[in-house]
């Protein structure tokens, strides 16, 4: 009997086994392996049926393989924005907290005077009274009054030249100009090749008349102050509760970039009006995520991701920004700066899920690879070859080589000749 099983033995090839388990994984994806031979007192493979112990047979299945990482994550509406006032007066309205503010409405009253929002990424920086003023300023204000329902008229292509009129000294505030209102798009002040500047002043002594300013050209981007928008300007802030003066002032509106939703409120009644005045957030709840740099290179926007919820419920969302600011967490027991990090935002596809919460702790599971309907078996069923490469073993001994594809929750995908769904393999208990 034992000379039968030494030469069993002798015809095995002189190969090594490598169990691979999950930890000996990581060691093969650093480019190392961790080598463990059975032999028996002879000092070659051990193939005797006291060894059916220590290995098992596993079925070559067809599935599809994912990487990912689940993280915790934060339910809310976003970061806040602050809102500062810009003018002078005292404070006389506030909203309540949670409250929603659109596009004309009002965000607080100064002097009991609306300041309502307005869409756009360009602040009043300036006073727009002058007919012919031009910038991204005046071009956030004729849309929004455009959406608003208001005709503001046609406004000048890009690239025609603009003269701006100055304002008649004396009559701060009445919205008139020297030489009149001009009519049409921009009247007379229109230009369609550049202008001879020669000899133009842009100071005005006092007393004297003033003079017309240097023409500009219009940009992609910008508005100009047509007489057609003066006049919807006066008609908006009749139908506003604001003076009718068809002249907007630095701290008139807030130009934020949505709806907003009342964070909280920092002013109190009667406050400066100069100051902060509330905060405010996005209307749509989303989720957002910090994710430690290094891992952040496998997300992309578009990406789909799992949520799941308080109640163990599970909705589905989709990245939407991937920050670009590097922060760093809190380290463990607070002794120095943690991982670098960065924070990803999902939007989520159904907000009815979460109708109900403001804020909550959420899990995301982010899938960074995936390879479909391909064959896989246990790690542990791998044997790393002297010559190179990796092969499988079948019950009756024979060993079949195979190329490795993904790593995934303790399995590998394997293709080779020979090998299809259904085929028994040699693997560790």
């Amino acid at each position: 009997m034992e000379t039968s099983d030494s030469s069993r033995a002798a015809r095995q090839p002189r190969r090594r086994r490598v169990v691979i388990g999950a930890v000996a994984l990581a060691v093969v994806m650093a480019g190392a392996l961790t080598v463990t031979a059975w032999h028996n007192r002879g000092g070659k493979p051990d193939t005797k049926s006291g060894g059916d112990a220590r290995v098992a047979t596993a079925v070559v299945a067809r599935t599809d393989l994912s990487n990912d990482q689940t993280l915790d994550g934060t339910l809310g509406y976003g970061r806040a924005t602050t809102v500062k006032g810009g003018r002078a007066g005292l404070i006389t309205w506030l909203p309540a907290t949670g409250t929603t503010v659109r596009r004309g409405e009002p965000l607080y009253r100064v002097d009991n005077v609306p300041v309502p929002v307005f869409y756009g990424s360009t602040p009043l920086y300036r006073t727009l009274e002058a007919r012919g003023t031009t910038g991204p300023d005046v071009k956030v204000v004729a849309d929004n009054l455009r959406k608003l329902g208001y005709d503001i008229g046609a406004q000048p292509t890009v690239g025609t030249w603009i003269a701006q009129e100055p304002v008649t000294p004396g009559e701060p505030g009445t919205g008139r100009t020297a030489g009149g209102a001009a009519q049409g798009t921009a009247g007379s002040a229109t230009q369609t090749a550049p202008p001879d500047t020669t000899g133009t002043t842009t100071s005005t002594p006092s007393g004297s008349t003033p003079s017309t300013r240097a023409p500009v050209q219009v940009k992609r981007g910008d508005g100009v102050l047509t007489s057609s928008l003066v006049a919807a300007i006066k008609r908006w802030q009749q139908s506003a509760g604001m003076p009718p003066t068809g002249v907007l002032g630095v701290g008139d509106l807030s130009v934020l970039s949505g709806a907003v939703r009342v964070e909280s409120v920092q002013a109190q009644l009667a406050d400066a009006a100069d100051g902060t005045v509330l905060t405010v957030t996005s209307t749509v709840k989303s989720v957002t995520v910090p994710v430690e740099a290094g891992e952040a290179g496998s997300m992309k926007r578009g990406d789909s991701v799992a949520v799941s919820l308080p109640d163990d419920s599970t909705t589905q969302g989709t990245i939407i920004a991937i920050g670009a600011t590097v922060q760093r967490s809190d380290s463990e027991g607070g002794s120095g700066p943690g991982q670098p990090q960065l924070t990803v935002g999902i939007a989520l596809r159904d907000t009815a899920a979460v109708r109900k919460l403001d804020s909550a702790p959420v899990r995301v599971r982010f899938t960074s690879e995936t390879r479909k309907d391909v064959l896989s078996v246990p790690v542990g069923a791998l044997l790393a070859l002297r010559e190179g490469g990796y092969a499988v073993q079948l019950p009756g001994g024979r060993l079949v080589a195979v190329k490795t594809g993904m790593f995934s929750k303790g399995l590998v995908e394997i293709s080779g000749s020979g090998i299809e769904a259904g085929t028994k393999v040699v693997t560790t208990s």
